[in-house]
């Protein structure tokens, strides 16, 4: 009988698969292993990013001026002197500093103007109570001078400084005595945020002439104004960034902390309404001037600015009322 075992053991050994292509492919099942491991390696780990020194400062913010001139026929019979006259109506952001570092002084410099300081510290644009009888800072509040100037009451003012026995308060309250309101030819209106952090309401639904809100004493003090001297051009100044106090004592953006009245913006957009609704110039003195960033390099403490920031605020009114 024919053995057919040898004959099957060399067809075996013959044609099976050499032992050198298993280990060719075993070869590159390892290099692909490797390298794939490699690849996710070196992206897990990243790569080091360049840091470039970027100035933040030169990216554009949009300022909110708007400018409005006076119609002529406001002019109409009323003799100019020939001398450009400014009375200045504000608080602390006009008093806090009255050297030629201060912004009345600041804004007499850049546009050559007389200007009348007549700023009282501590005040307020809207009244405290309803009948301006409750704090005698209610005197000096932005409503109550337009009031005074429209109704011959400045000699009240006078009076409540003098009861204050503030040397400031009295000369500033005598010098809008003095003043013969036809020799002003622009009038601004610079408040800081004190509205804002003594908590007057922002604005009344129910009334919108509301003296004790910020809203209302702006308006009604503005129109008095208009009705009384037609020929004054009138220039509201926003208030620049500041911080407040919060709930719990801490030191906070203005524009993070509501009060319950709204955040430091929300004031900011009651005057650029009330500004756009009575035809009065708005100058921006919030966005583009102080922020968080560069606070610390413009305000003296949480609200009072220093000379840098008053020599900006006034170059920035020269520009946009006066072009120089």
């Amino acid at each position: 009988m024919t053995d057919f075992r040898s004959e099957d053991k060399g067809n075996r050994n013959g044609g099976g698969i050499p032992g050198w292509v298993h280990l060719v492919i075993l070869g590159l099942i390892v290099i692909l292993i490797g390298y794939g491991s490699f690849r996710l390696i070196k992206w897990n780990k990243g790569r080091d990013v360049e840091q470039v020194d970027e100035d933040t400062s030169e990216y554009d913010v949009e300022i909110l001026d708007q400018i409005f001139l006076l119609p002529s026929d406001k002019r109409e019979g009323h003799e100019d002197d020939g001398q450009e006259t400014i009375l200045v109506l504000g608080n602390d952001s006009v008093t806090y500093d009255l050297s030629e570092d201060g912004v009345c002084e600041q804004i007499a410099q850049s546009t050559g103007s007389t200007v009348i300081n007549a700023g009282f510290g501590g005040s307020t644009v809207a009244l405290g109570t309803a009948d301006g009888q409750g704090d005698i800072m209610d005197k000096f509040s932005f409503y109550n001078c337009a009031k005074a100037l429209t109704q011959d009451g400045t000699k009240e003012i006078l009076d409540a400084a003098w009861t204050l026995g503030d040397i400031t308060l009295e000369q500033h309250a005598q010098a809008l005595c003095d003043l013969d309101m036809n020799t002003v030819d622009t009038l601004v209106i610079y408040y800081d945020a004190s509205d804002y952090i003594k908590l007057r309401p922002g604005m009344n639904p129910g009334d919108k002439m509301d003296p004790v809100t910020y809203m209302g004493a702006l308006d009604s003090g503005i129109r008095m104004i208009q009705e009384k001297y037609p020929f004054i051009r009138i220039v509201c100044m926003s208030f620049t960034f500041c911080y407040a106090y919060d709930a719990d004592g801490l030191l906070k953006n203005g524009d993070r902390v509501d009060f319950g009245n709204g955040k430091l913006t929300t004031y900011l957009q009651h005057m650029i309404d009330t500004c756009g609704e009575t035809g009065v110039s708005f100058i921006d003195n919030y966005y583009g001037t102080i922020d968080e960033g560069n606070s610390a390099e413009n305000l003296l403490d949480n609200i009072h600015v220093n000379k840098d920031a008053n020599k900006h605020i006034a170059t920035h009114f020269a520009e946009a009322i006066y072009g120089k």
